[in-house]
């Protein structure tokens, strides 16, 4: 892979990482251990990714 895109894989597995992790604590802390976690789980995490990808894209040079 060329080193251009190092920035882009590494927004991509970051945003995944953190948003995954930040959404489940959340959702356990608002359903418990409820049947169906994982899939609430999922179901809060795929759209919080998608904003945060992007927003990291742009947010992470200006942090730098």
């Amino acid at each position: 892979m060329p080193a251009r895109y190092a920035p882009i894989l590494f927004g991509f597995i970051l945003s995944a990482l953190m948003s995954f992790l930040v959404s489940g604590i959340a959702t356990f802390r608002n359903a418990g251990p409820a049947d169906g976690f994982l899939n609430i789980w999922v179901s809060a995490w795929l759209p919080f990714w998608l904003i945060a990808f992007p927003v990291l894209l742009v947010v992470a040079p200006v942090a730098r």
